[in-house]
């Protein structure tokens, strides 16, 4: 992940208050719902599932481009931004011409 490596917790509300070690522990332990999501997408094909993935990839970006500016925020190269933009890009792509 990423987000790991940048240590994105620095930038969320109330994460941001914890130490770096445990900011890290508890920004991975939440994102676990997030990853059982998309496991359970690719492996059941579950519309609802893929809907909430598409809407949470592009709400994601908005975020990044909200925080961008924050004085913490190192996903500055072009490796993040591009899995950020392309998740995001896909999930807008996959609402509007859905894969059947």
């Amino acid at each position: 992940m990423d987000a790991v490596r940048c240590r994105e917790w620095r930038i969320f509300p109330g994460l941001n208050l914890l130490s770096d070690r445990t900011g890290m522990i508890w920004f991975m332990l939440l994102h676990i719902p997030l990853f059982a999501l998309l496991i359970q997408s690719i492996g059941t094909g579950s519309e609802s599932v893929i809907f909430g993935l598409n809407i949470f990839f592009m709400a994601h970006v908005g975020a990044h481009l909200l925080l961008y500016r924050h004085p913490k925020n190192e996903f500055t190269d072009w490796i993040s931004w591009t899995m950020i933009l392309g998740a995001g890009v896909c999930g807008g792509l996959d609402l509007l011409f859905p894969f059947k």
